[in-house]
């Protein structure tokens, strides 16, 4: 049985003036997917985010969110929550009473508990009775992210979530979007961070000139045909090297010293990077390190948003 969408787009065209924000998009998204949005500044993400969370109504095309189809009203249906351009808050209210205020203007009401669980989750407990005028960009973004959750919404709509987030701010933040999306939560996550992105996400659109180039599980972005460069780090590096000069489909682009550990950089395709290993660990090589250099996500993203603007 197919899986029901948090998300159908067919279409969909905003203009501005003769500025052509988005052009002919569709989008599908999946209940409990966390569905990863990239593009370019000015690629139109801000404004594919902004019709979703009903801060903005299309031109043409079929919008339907939730199983509601949006119509012409500024509106989003009941279940959507999140934020664009960063969280708005209250700098004179403290973390706690924001959230009080925030949840009452949506019609929400919001018990002690409830807000306290949300702060907990955010991993903002210890900061709950300050006021915001003193919280770092991450603090903020943290707090934003908990007045989506009080509204418990089954689709989630985040734009640069870990901007300004330490480590344990990212774990949290993380460890959030995991439990929505098990409970069936649909989020959609615009980042240019691509480490978030491949972390957490199971499917993307890229967004280049308003159009979508590429949308689908990120395992084919790994697979289609794109060369990428990888670290590899084995216990023999001259015996590596050998049998990576003989292995079909691989370039060995880079042999050096870093930090006292020889490594090799080959340039190939998945399917013949998967045959070298096979080769080494014939050849009793023990492979100690495989990295992309640069993530499949991002060569792809820069490879297809290139040849977007070269067909302009």
């Amino acid at each position: 049985m197919d899986k029901l969408l948090a998300i159908r787009a067919r279409g969909i065209t905003k203009s501005f003036g003769d500025v052509v924000a988005l052009g002919d998009i569709d989008l599908d998204v999946t209940q409990g997917q966390i569905h990863g949005l990239v593009g370019p500044n000015g690629a139109g993400k801000t404004t594919l985010l902004g019709l979703l969370l009903g801060l903005a109504v299309a031109d043409s095309g079929r919008l339907e969110v939730l199983g509601t189809p949006v119509g012409r009203a500024l509106d989003a249906p009941d279940g959507v929550a999140g934020f664009v351009d960063g969280p708005a808050l209250y700098p004179s209210l403290t973390a706690r009473q924001n959230l009080a205020a925030l949840a009452a203007l949506r019609g929400h009401d919001a018990g002690t508990a409830d807000i306290d669980d949300v702060l907990a989750d955010v991993g903002l407990t210890a900061v709950a009775d300050d006021r915001t005028r003193g919280f770092s960009l991450g603090m903020r973004q943290r707090l934003g992210l908990a007045a989506a959750l009080l509204t418990k919404p089954r689709l989630l709509v985040l734009d640069e979530p870990s901007n300004g987030l330490d480590p344990a701010g990212k774990k949290h933040v993380h460890g959030v979007l995991s439990r929505l999306t098990a409970d069936g939560t649909a989020v959609v996550l615009s980042s240019h961070n691509m480490d978030d992105l491949e972390a957490l996400c199971s499917e993307v659109t890229i967004i280049a000139t308003g159009r979508v180039v590429f949308s689908g599980p990120l395992s084919k972005l790994a697979t289609d045909n794109r060369e990428l460069d990888y670290r590899l780090v084995t216990s023999d590096s001259q015996a590596a090297r050998r049998v990576a000069d003989d292995a079909p489909g691989v370039l060995v682009v880079d042999d050096v010293v870093r930090q006292d550990t020889e490594l090799l950089v080959v340039r190939a395709l998945v399917p013949a990077l998967d045959d070298l290993v096979v080769r080494l660990v014939q050849e009793g090589v023990a492979l100690r390190e495989l990295t992309p250099l640069v993530s499949p996500l991002e060569a792809a993203f820069l490879a297809l948003t290139e040849q977007q603007e070269a067909g302009r």
